[in-house]
């Protein structure tokens, strides 16, 4: 099953927010088959962004997190259709764009979680499930995925 992780998972996972998210993201990362996850280039400019602006990183430091990042994961690209669909997403069901196009990215490469905070968990588009990793009920494929 391939997993793709939504920026505001790898922003915990590098220790920005709350110590119990932060813990819980490493947690899940760490559990999930390497092979199979993948994060979208949209994710790492978000990060980046993160790092720098609301953190307070300096640039050299959040490009190795990113280069870190990259090292360990497959990534996603951006492509035209996916932006189409992310338009489709954010006009018929109220998404954020940038949101839509990680969801949208996620079903143009056929993968089967997105682990993400910022969406309605459990929502389902074209094969791609919506699944928040800090829920106390795990999703059942969130519990597929880490091998419970």
């Amino acid at each position: 099953m391939r997993i793709v992780l939504d920026t505001n998972i790898v922003v915990y996972a590098e220790g920005v927010g709350d110590k119990v998210r932060c813990l819980r993201a490493r947690e899940v990362i760490a559990v999930l088959p390497v092979e199979n996850v993948l994060i979208p280039i949209q994710v790492l400019g978000e990060l980046h962004r993160v790092l720098t602006r609301k953190a307070g990183w300096k640039p050299a430091e959040a490009k190795k997190a990113l280069i870190g990042w990259t090292d360990a994961f497959a990534t996603l690209d951006t492509t035209r259709p996916a932006m189409e669909s992310a338009l489709d997403l954010a006009t018929d069901h109220g998404f954020q764009i940038w949101d839509a196009l990680i969801l949208a990215i996620s079903a143009e490469y056929r993968c089967r979680l997105l682990l993400s905070e910022d969406m309605q968990n459990g929502f389902t588009w074209r094969g791609v499930t919506v699944v928040n990793p800090f829920k106390e009920r795990k999703h059942p494929l969130l519990k597929a995925a880490i091998g419970e």
